[in-house]
């Protein structure tokens, strides 16, 4: 059996790779919208797993930005162009920029580089925070260091989907708890390998969320976090 993890685009190339060997995929933002499976229920074929609900996480982040800068009429939103799940991201993000009242601007990066390329046009942009996609390309192999190093330079309110970005000095994060997950997963390519399909196990959502809040942080960035968020946080760094 194949288990991916790293969200949309491991999933889809074990999709692509094989109709026959068992696949679990994990963190995968839309996984009906996609063409994955065929329902969450009913995933059919030889493909299931867990999904990070991506899309529907956009307007809870839209809202902790709105909340960290009231004063703001512009957002950004860093999305990986690369992901096929990046339109979804992007439209429930706008209709969530819209709803409040805000501009989103849209930064499109697919390499380090631009990663750099899109931080560096912030100012110009006047964007008072920054949202960051909930994709893996983001949180793994050093990118996410980069990210949180290069919002303390450029000093704007980023809100991010993993606590891992808090923890290494970012300044707040909403979104799932991935340890549960993981959990899960072991426990869905058990069941795969002791002889059950999974077209016959429906692909699971997340029910656990953190907010976490970096103190620290929103010291050096001069920012004061509303108590209705402090009440709220799982998690407060000090």
């Amino acid at each position: 059996m194949i288990v991916t993890n790293g969200g949309t685009p491991p999933a889809l190339a074990a999709k692509s790779a094989t109709s026959t060997i068992p696949i679990v995929f994990i963190n995968v933002g839309d996984p009906v919208g996609i063409g994955l499976v065929a329902s969450l229920a009913r995933p059919g074929g030889n493909i299931t797993g867990f999904t990070n609900i991506s899309n529907e996480l956009m307007p809870k982040l839209v809202e902790l930005a709105c909340e960290l800068v009231p004063q703001t009429k512009v957002i950004a939103l860093l999305v990986n162009p690369d992901n096929p799940n990046a339109h979804g991201v992007i439209r429930n993000t706008q209709e969530a920029a819209r709803e409040k009242g805000v501009q989103l601007s849209v930064l499109k990066a697919g390499t380090e580089g631009d990663i750099d390329s899109a931080f560096a046009s912030l100012r110009q942009l006047q964007a008072g925070g920054l949202v960051i996609d909930p994709d893996g390309f983001f949180n793994t192999g050093g990118r996410r260091g980069q990210i949180v190093a290069l919002a303390a330079r450029f000093a704007i309110p980023a809100i991010y989907p993993h606590p891992q970005y808090v923890v290494a000095g970012g300044l707040i994060s909403y979104g799932i708890d991935d340890d549960p997950v993981y959990r899960q997963a072991g426990i869905y390519a058990g069941k795969v390998l002791k002889g059950e399909k999974p077209a016959d196990l429906p692909v699971q959502q997340p029910t656990t969320f953190e907010l976490v809040v970096n103190l620290k942080t929103a010291k050096a960035l001069g920012l004061r976090i509303p108590l209705s968020i402090l009440a709220r946080a799982e998690e407060v760094i000090e």
